[in-house]
């Protein structure tokens, strides 16, 4: 077993719960609706955010991929992969209500938790761009002009949809950072 393959069995985990989460919290809401009908508001931004974290996670797993020959098993590796997959687990499971009885206005809910799950992705881009600039070979990948550009612009954009007001807006920035992502994917 590699050095990748230990450390990464513990992080795909809890990045595999993660997915998890927004994935049976899409469930518990397609299951409120039909059953609720009228009485539960879905609207578009608490599924576009659930888009939009399931986007990062993956481009983390990709990211991840590119680590893995720099990667060494220590306490502090495991601790910060730790901290980051868990931080994930977090945004993730915030994403979607518990029960539709506690937000039975998907978009009002998505405002509640908009800037604690945008707040803990923008860390965690800042801590991954952080790390890729420390290490030299990464580093390139981050520090060209037009590499260094995108990874403001999506920081900026980050921000501002984590400080945005109303729906318009929000509908608007979610679908611009997925939009990246998807660009940046395929």
């Amino acid at each position: 077993m590699s050095a990748f393959e230990f450390v990464f069995s513990l992080f795909g985990l809890l990045l595999g719960f993660s997915v998890v989460e927004l994935v049976g919290g899409l469930a518990r809401t397609l299951e409120a609706r039909l059953r609720l009908e009228q009485a539960y508001r879905v609207g578009w931004l608490t599924p576009l955010l659930a888009v939009f974290v399931m986007m990062d996670l993956m481009t983390f797993w990709l990211s991840a991929w590119r680590l893995r020959d720099s990667l060494t098993v220590t306490g502090g590796t495991l601790t910060a992969g730790l901290a980051f997959a868990g931080s994930y687990y977090l945004a993730a499971h915030l994403v979607f209500p518990p029960r539709e009885a506690d937000a039975p206005d998907l978009d009002l809910h998505y405002l509640r938790v908009k800037r604690w799950v945008l707040g803990i992705l923008f860390a965690l881009f800042a801590v991954q761009v952080s790390y890729f600039l420390s290490v030299p070979a990464l580093a390139v990948m981050v520090s060209n002009a037009p590499a260094a550009a995108s990874v403001i612009l999506f920081g900026l954009m980050l921000v501002i949809a984590a400080f945005a007001r109303g729906r318009r807006a929000n509908l608007v920035l979610l679908s611009l950072l997925i939009l990246r992502y998807l660009v940046a994917l395929f």
